[in-house]
């Protein structure tokens, strides 16, 4: 308890890092590093980036705690279509820990966002 007897809670990742504007960039500096993967920027090519990036966005900003929320169910039906494997997978998640490394995020931090998605692995990867 505080001094005026309020439980401080830690504050949500979301908003620790700058909320919606700052994770757009965040998302944003993940796709540029998918898309120059050699082993999984070709499942991009015919995507549209724009699109792609606002749901990401809007997925990221639910993991990290913000106002949003996004089914598995609709995670599932996303990647359905793309036989990703575990590799690819994980060509992922290592660019995404790059990615949020670059952004500053705490080890710790970093650790409960890669925590949270692979969580989704299965999911994810048929």
């Amino acid at each position: 308890m505080t001094d005026s007897g309020y439980c401080s809670r830690p504050l949500p990742l979301f908003d620790k890092y700058g909320g919606i504007r700052v994770l757009r960039h965040v998302i944003m500096e993940f796709y540029d590093r998918v898309l120059d993967s050699d082993l999984i920027g070709s499942f991009f090519e015919d995507t549209d980036m724009v699109r792609l990036i606002d749901h990401q966005t809007k997925f990221f900003s639910m993991v990290l705690g913000g106002p949003v929320d996004f089914s598995n169910e609709r995670l599932e039906r996303a990647h359905a279509h793309l036989a990703l494997s575990h590799s690819e997978f994980d060509e992922a998640v290592a660019l995404l820990n790059e990615t949020l490394e670059e952004a500053n995020f705490t080890p710790e931090d970093r650790g409960t966002v890669i925590d949270a998605i692979e969580a989704r692995r299965s999911i994810i990867v048929k």
